[in-house]
């Protein structure tokens, strides 16, 4: 099969389409024929390794897996003999997120409940762009932040893969949202469902005296002292993403942090949860989630897709077509 390979870190440059074996399923795992996936900011990460810790987990000195890409998108090829929710044919989608990776090529192996049957009113392209950002996103009101109906959340990081997904869930959990983002996308985050949007290149949220029960940091460049005074006192701050300064300050200083007072400041740490995709496809079901995809590039020009995502200045998904985007 065909797949996007790398053996050292560094920038997309190191990236080669290559003929590579087709992997086997277990017996708890399926094969699935990867019409789509989707650029994250692990896929990022893993190959510029510009997080020390990456290398902790991915291989000190060259990655362990080599081929990169967390979402998927496909018909299942073959199933493993214990498997008993698919079969061979079924439209699925999903993300090997903390697994093997591997979603940029032509087949993937993963295990059953890291998949779900594709909504039927989704494209390959549109489910690919789902499942490791809607998570994140979930997972950081749900779990992390433990949102409830009615309070004033502020998702700074609006615009990209993540934000998008963080205003519609959060408003989906009742909250008032106020988004974070530029001035271009701005009217973007209002037709997600933003009651309140800020252009970060004209104001400073973190400085205009308002408070937020919780806030979710996907993107942006303010220090963790920064966030805490935005948060009411009782507040809670979950950084999901950001520069390596925001992600060393949430892990090091967040727990210090909040036990000298009553606000909560940290990092969201993504569990597998079998329960989480189900949720997902109800919602993308029936319209209270929809995804938005900025590029869409071949499997080929991953590099190019990466290179892009490298930007900062995507909005929504980038979508790699591996296959016919076809129901």
């Amino acid at each position: 099969m065909k797949a996007i390979v790398y053996k050292e870190y560094g920038s997309p440059d190191v990236l080669q389409l290559k003929e590579v074996e087709r992997p086997a399923p277990k017996e708890n795992e399926v094969l699935v024929k990867v019409h789509a996936s989707s650029v994250n900011a692990a896929d990022w990460h893993l190959l510029t390794a510009d997080i020390f810790l990456v290398r902790l987990n991915a291989g000190l000195l060259k990655p362990k897996n080599t081929i990169l890409g967390a979402d998927i998108a496909g018909w299942v090829e073959a199933v493993g003999r214990n498997v008993k929710q698919f079969q061979p044919g079924d439209a699925v989608f999903g993300n090997v997120f903390g697994l093997n990776f591997g979603s940029f090529a032509e087949y993937v192996t993963a295990p059953e409940s890291a998949l779900a049957l594709k909504p039927a009113n989704l494209s390959f392209g549109e489910a690919a762009a789902v499942p490791l950002a809607a998570i994140t996103a979930l997972q950081g009101f749900r779990d992390k932040g433990h949102i409830q109906p009615g309070q004033k959340v502020l998702i700074n990081g609006a615009s990209g893969g993540v934000g998008t997904f963080a205003v519609q869930i959060a408003k989906y959990f009742g909250a008032e949202v106020t988004a974070v983002c530029s001035t271009r996308n701005m009217d973007m985050a209002r037709t997600l469902g933003a009651d309140h949007v800020v252009d970060y290149t004209k104001k400073n949220f973190t400085q205009n005296g308002q408070q937020y029960d919780l806030i979710v940091a996907v993107n942006g460049y303010h220090p963790i002292s920064a966030y805490r005074r935005a948060l009411t006192p009782k507040g809670k701050y979950v950084m999901v993403g950001g520069t390596k300064t925001q992600i060393f300050q949430a892990l090091l200083l967040g727990s210090g942090m909040s036990r000298k007072q009553g606000r909560q400041l940290g990092a969201l740490t993504l569990k597998p949860n079998p329960k989480d995709l189900p949720l997902l496809k109800e919602l993308l079901k029936t319209g209270k989630v929809v995804p938005v995809i900025d590029k869409c590039y071949p499997l080929s020009e991953v590099p190019d897709a990466l290179r892009y995502f490298g930007t900062g200045h995507a909005r929504g998904k980038i979508v790699i077509t591996v296959a016919d985007d076809t129901n």
